[in-house]
């Protein structure tokens, strides 16, 4: 076994710094150890240091190679909230009676055609929203009409099935 000590070598470590140990650490008695003296030992790895380092290398693996596909899912998930949000301000702007139902199904279909992204931006902000209107007062059934409503556009089916009769062709 072959012992290298920086303290020794002119280099400017102070003995308590860095000692670097080539071989077995089998071999070496506790004596030689110091709670001053961290050791590096060349071909062994202590277990509770080297069940982290395989996570973290298997998270980079695994992120390595979706990491594509989760870019473009959160582009797809930022698309669908700018389609569901349009939905929005289009039925704010027309204020038309009975239109919502129509505009639900619109942003849900819109946000769902842009990808998975897209559907799970939709399913999110239209479950969010119920649950906030739930949660002041609105019916439970108009709720549970527009989920259908939701449901029916994030499925790929047509909006225009909900659409009122005299809406302007601009929506």
């Amino acid at each position: 076994m072959a012992k290298w000590d920086y303290a020794r070598s002119n280099r400017g470590f102070p003995p308590s710094q860095v000692t670097v140990y080539i071989g077995s650490p089998s071999h070496i008695s506790s004596a030689s150890n110091t709670s001053r003296s961290p050791e590096v030992s060349a071909g062994t790895v202590s277990p509770s240091r080297m069940k982290p380092s395989i996570a973290i290398i298997l998270c980079l693996l695994v992120l390595g190679v979706d990491s594509q596909r989760w870019l473009e899912f959160i582009k797809e998930a930022g698309q669908g909230t700018r389609d569901m949000w349009r939905a929005y301000t289009d039925m704010r702007e027309a204020n038309w009676i009975g239109a919502d139902k129509y505009f639900h199904a619109r942003g849900n279909y819109d946000a769902a055609r842009r990808g998975p992204g897209g559907a799970w931006a939709a399913e999110v902000l239209s479950d969010l929203r119920e649950n906030i209107q739930s949660l002041i007062g609105r019916g439970h059934e108009d709720s549970m009409a527009d989920q259908e409503a939701n449901r029916w556009g994030r499925s790929g089916k047509d909006p225009n099935y909900y659409r009122p009769k005299g809406l302007p062709e601009k929506y």
